[in-house]
């Protein structure tokens, strides 16, 4: 089955060059009217200049397709509320929104000033926010929205150098969980991607001979699939040089103490039965490990439900 964007109106943030120019390429491809965001700065997110938008929707329209550049700063809500009021304005609909606009700004924690954690944070988190917050309640009033926030394996995993990044990234993991919850009964997906591919971002950290495999469309196919009428939902997709994984939270079924035994020095003789992953799960909400741990310290303890 073709996967068609016909009549679908999509915004992508950071769209003026690397994986968010890619995404925004083949979603016009696709019969996308889309929204080129990007506010032209530089790789730590400084300066600006609409030339990189600019460019992309220049390629959108040669191609046949529909497409407006906007400089809006993801940080700036009121900038983005603008954007938001313009593509309603012009096109009347948001059906997508990826959310990939990010900064990096890397250095060890302990040489690493608390500013340069507010502003990478204040970019990939707080600008997902701003964007998805004003498209919100348009996707619940139309009953459809596909969102992708841009996680990585630096939050996943962690990676040396990058503790305003990873936080970041894995913070946006959280704000999907919770999303997936609320959106859920208006047919808003949501979903995580957590991309490697040689961009502006990576071009110092990926050896050149490799540079060539990561190309950013070989991510885009991914991402295409999450914000499509059958996507999923709630999941992470990792995603990098024409492979394709999903990344899993998952959690030991875990060990019950009696009240009277519930001592550090017990959770040290039995780490071993609480860390054993043998038996593990993906709990889909907070609330279900609450139950987990009361069903199983009820359990224990012999009182009936």
């Amino acid at each position: 089955m073709t996967i068609s964007f016909k009549d679908k109106v999509a915004i992508v943030t950071g769209a003026g060059g690397g994986l968010g120019r890619s995404h925004a390429l083949e979603l016009a491809k696709r019969g996308a009217k889309v929204v080129v965001n990007d506010l032209g700065g530089l790789r730590d997110g400084t300066g600006g200049s609409s030339d990189a938008a600019d460019a992309v929707v220049a390629e959108i329209i040669a191609a046949g397709g529909e497409a407006i550049a906007n400089g809006a700063s993801v940080t700036d809500e009121g900038e983005v509320n603008a954007m938001v009021a313009a593509t309603m304005e012009k096109w009347g609909r948001i059906d997508i929104l990826i959310n990939n606009a990010g900064i990096l700004r890397d250095k060890t924690f302990q040489k690493m000033e608390v500013a340069d954690f507010a502003a990478v944070m204040d970019v990939h988190v707080m600008g997902a926010v701003n964007c998805t917050k004003a498209v919100w309640e348009i996707m619940r009033n139309q009953a459809y929205g596909r969102i992708v926030m841009t996680s990585s394996s630096s939050g996943l995993y962690g990676n040396f150098g990058q503790a305003n990044y990873g936080a970041a990234k894995l913070g946006l993991v959280g704000f999907m969980n919770t999303l997936h919850l609320e959106g859920a009964k208006y047919n808003i997906k949501i979903n995580c991607l957590a991309p490697v591919a040689a961009t502006r971002m990576t071009e110092d950290i990926i050896p050149e001979n490799m540079l060539a495999l990561l190309a950013p469309e070989l991510v885009t196919p991914g991402v295409m699939y999450l914000v499509s009428d059958d996507a999923p939902a709630r999941q992470i997709l990792s995603a990098g040089a024409g492979c394709f994984a999903v990344a899993k939270i998952i959690e030991s079924d875990g060990f019950a103490l009696m009240p009277s035994e519930a001592t550090a020095e017990n959770v040290a003789a039995n780490w071993a039965k609480i860390s054993d992953m043998s038996e593990n799960m993906e709990l889909m909400a907070g609330g279900e490990q609450t139950m987990k741990f009361l069903g199983k310290a009820a359990t224990l303890q012999k009182i009936k439900a």
